[in-house]
């Protein structure tokens, strides 16, 4: 029994946490050695940014690739100027990294032949097995929730004792949990509650990865939400000098949604067939927090098909994902997978899956004072002058005569109803029998 979903998700908590806890911070670094990466695949990597972005100075090419220009970037422009794949045209500012650079023609051919296997220009990515590390150490750093968190984090919320007593500890497995019921009541704003507990924590990202030389995009600007003191350039690389390795990002732990248009193509390394590089499935940029697979059972796959992917994510934390040559790659699995329905679990996976479902949670009707004390809130909410005796009419000419159910989501909706008619009236918002019956006429559809 909730309130509407929009004022879950419009709620911005205070920030309880600080990054003190944080288990992982990028280490600076100061050499090419220290990136893991080939010093010829770092030139091709500038020769692209300059071949696509034209004139720019050491800085900025430094900026685009995301490593400090001093000793890594200073060193990748001198062994390109050395071979005459770029030249100094002017000096911008004081210092080495103001001098302004431009490719040359023998620059271009070398950068064309490295599109030919990439056209990925940006943020230098971070081997793969520095990534799974950084993953595997922050996941130590999740909250622990407590009863007095979970209210505040669900104080917008009105749930039953059975209901409430069950999200907390399934919070605190960081595992799976199966929420299912009518639809209306508060599956999808019970996850949101959750996503904006982790909202509070911080953790780190690479821009991207490398695996093999093949990049992998992980950042991503939708479902990724950056830390409150992180700063970006329009280019999307952090402004990070020497604290730590500018090629990672701070965020607020993800909270990933996907529904009805996931398929299993999305569960895997999407591959760009023109760009030549990879993006990262939604799983993947959803470890460290919480992926809400929404509407379960409505997607283009079988729900069977679907649930079977999970299998080996769920009981080992591991995830395995396949390059577009076949070659299989290990990820950590850090996620709290979200089933939200609003389907019948037998219509959905059998006993054998529902075991391996650690929290199965229903989320059901509202009773009667439930939905009164929902409705009160609402209404005093969105500025309906509310009543007791109009409630108790609605309840007994459009819910019981009708033997219709109740739902959390009802009063939100009855009370956007009244706002629209009292306005196109010009009288106030209240709930009399005339109001009621308009609106409930507007709103339910006799089946």
């Amino acid at each position: 029994m909730s309130l509407p979903r929009s004022s879950v998700v419009s709620k911005r908590r205070a920030r309880t946490t600080t990054t003190s806890n944080l288990r992982f911070s990028p280490e600076p670094v100061s050499r090419v050695e220290d990136t893991g990466l080939t010093q010829l695949w770092l030139q091709d990597l500038a020769l692209k940014v300059l071949y696509f972005q034209g004139y720019l100075t050491g800085f900025s090419v430094a900026e685009a690739i995301a490593l400090p220009f001093a000793g890594i970037v200073d060193q990748i422009l001198e062994a390109l100027k050395r071979e005459k794949f770029v030249e100094v045209k002017t000096q911008v500012g004081f210092g080495e990294g103001s001098y302004q650079y431009a490719i040359t023609g023998a620059g271009i051919a070398r950068a064309r032949e490295a599109l030919e296997r990439s056209q990925y220009a940006g943020p230098a990515p971070v081997p793969l097995d520095v990534y799974n590390d950084s993953i595997l150490r922050q996941s130590r750093g999740r909250p622990t929730v407590h009863p007095k968190m979970m209210q505040q984090a669900l104080s917008e919320l009105i749930l039953s004792d059975r209901t409430f007593k069950k999200i907390g500890p399934a919070v605190n497995s960081g595992t799976s949990i199966f929420l299912y019921g009518p639809p209306g009541n508060g599956k999808t704003s019970i996850a949101q509650a959750i996503g904006e507990i982790l909202l509070e924590e911080d953790m780190y990202i690479p821009f991207a990865i490398d695996i093999d030389g093949q990049v992998v995009k992980m950042y991503d600007s939708v479902n990724h939400q950056l830390a409150h003191e992180e700063d970006v350039t329009e280019s999307g690389t952090g402004k990070s000098g020497s604290k730590r390795d500018p090629r990672w990002i701070k965020i607020n732990r993800p909270f990933v949604v996907v529904g009805g248009e996931l398929t299993m193509a999305g569960l895997d390394l999407v591959y760009d067939d023109v760009n030549k590089y990879y993006e990262a499935p939604f799983q993947a940029k959803a470890n460290g927090g919480v992926f809400l697979i929404d509407d379960f059972g409505r997607q283009q796959v079988r729900p069977r098909d679907l649930l079977n992917r999970w299998i080996v994510p769920l009981e080992n934390r591991i995830d395995y994902l396949t390059l577009h040559n076949g070659r299989k790659v290990e990820l950590p699995f850090d996620v709290l997978v979200v089933f939200s329905t609003n389907l019948p679990p037998r219509d959905l996976v059998d006993e054998a899956f529902l075991r391996r479902l650690r929290h199965k949670i229903e989320v059901g009707d509202p009773t009667y004072d439930e939905y009164r004390h929902i409705f009160k809130k609402v209404a005093e909410g969105k500025g309906v002058i509310y009543s007791d005796q109009g409630l108790a009419y609605m309840l007994q000419e459009w819910y019981i005569k009708r033997n219709r159910k109740l739902r959390a989501s009802h009063p939100r909706d009855i009370c956007d109803q009244i706002l629209d008619i009292s306005r196109y009236l010009d009288v106030e918002p209240e709930m009399t029998k005339e109001m009621i019956d308009q609106a409930s006429e507007a709103y339910f559809v006799e089946i």
